[in-house]
């Protein structure tokens, strides 16, 4: 179950298409987890990674060692 959009402030990822296509957003509200979403379907499921798993793929993508 995804958490009312009121309580959670979304923003869109930097990697994200910018032209509609691939659009993905996460928040930033929560210390130990980050939820993220398909911006397409805003009303639907919602991952949840630990923050610093998070942090690891996302330093990983930067860092060339991941394709995006």
């Amino acid at each position: 179950m995804s958490p009312p959009d009121e309580a959670v402030r979304w923003r869109k990822s930097s990697y994200s298409n910018q032209d509609g296509g691939q659009c993905v957003q996460v928040s930033d509200d929560f210390p130990a987890v980050v939820p993220v979403r398909d911006s397409k379907l805003s009303h639907g499921p919602v991952l949840v990674f630990p923050a610093d798993g998070w942090a690891a793929f996302v330093s990983a993508v930067g860092g060339g060692e991941l394709s995006v």
